[in-house]
């Protein structure tokens, strides 16, 4: 299958809240397998359906160094949070454009995977990030809306100086 085309910042369509998935069918199926091959083959971490253009609530994440541990998350939840942390991060929708990000330290989410099971994950450091990054897009929301203002300007002035929009 031919690699998805991730939407890159402003795009408007990052901001539309994905649907939920009521099933798993071979279209969800085949939609995962191409969330994956994107995101390795742009070697990010995790990848939202909504960066494709996808608006459905699903997030696939690799933070393994040996890229060998793909998690798919159909229909997150996050259900429990603690602590903060500030933490850069990078987003494929975002290239080349890092900042500190204020997160949970922890968190546990609740979600299905392919057979429709529901599964609980509760962690800590860069799954954790990741999840709540991930997440985030789901909910039409990107790292660049939970920065303060003056990072903002300064974060679009770098992307309109690299001619990325």
């Amino acid at each position: 299958m031919p690699l998805l085309n991730i939407l890159l910042f402003p795009d408007p369509r990052l901001k539309k809240v994905a649907e939920p998935i009521q099933q798993i069918n071979d279209n969800i199926k085949q939609t995962v397998h191409d969330l994956f091959q994107t995101m390795y083959h742009a070697e990010g971490i995790g990848l939202a359906a909504t960066q494709a253009n996808i608006h459905q609530r699903i997030i696939v994440i690799d933070v393994s160094e040996k890229r060998n541990e793909p998690l798919c998350l159909i229909n997150p939840v996050t259900t429990k949070q603690d602590g903060s942390i500030s933490w850069e991060e990078g987003c494929l929708s975002f290239p080349d454009i890092y900042t500190k990000v204020k997160r949970f330290t922890s968190v546990t989410v609740e979600y299905q995977d392919l057979d429709y099971k529901l599964q609980t994950i509760s962690t800590d450091g860069l799954l954790s990030i990741c999840l709540q990054h991930e997440i985030d897009h789901l909910n039409g929301i990107t790292f660049h809306d939970r920065i303060s203002p003056l990072k903002q300007a300064l974060m679009k002035s770098k992307i309109k100086k690299m001619g990325k929009r």
